[in-house]
């Protein structure tokens, strides 16, 4: 009886050691995120370009690459962002896949 007593005792310590220590660092952490691709479009001087960026974890870019670059008086800009975009999603796809 006594030994059930002290694992019972045990089992309660451990879980009020499990809440104090979430408790002062906030809370469990959650995993880290992967490196992975996505969409990014940038603007500056008068250009829009649309690219896919990789990124780590922490958001540093690891790596880029320009899909487009429009200008911003193109007549036609609307059309061109829509399809550059679409080509950026496709390519984002892509690097997904290759990098599984």
């Amino acid at each position: 009886m006594r030994l059930l007593i002290m694992l019972a005792a045990v089992a309660v310590l451990a879980v009020v050691v499990i809440l104090v220590y979430y408790a002062v660092t906030e809370g469990p952490r959650p995993p880290a995120r992967a490196a992975g691709w996505e969409t990014h479009t940038e603007s500056s001087g008068g250009v829009t370009t649309v690219l896919v960026r990789q990124v780590a974890g922490d958001g540093a870019e690891l790596g880029r690459q320009v899909v487009a670059s429009i200008p911003d008086g193109a007549p036609d800009w609307e059309t061109r962002y829509h399809e550059a975009m679409a080509e950026a999603r496709s390519r984002v796809a892509a690097l997904r896949i290759e990098a599984e």
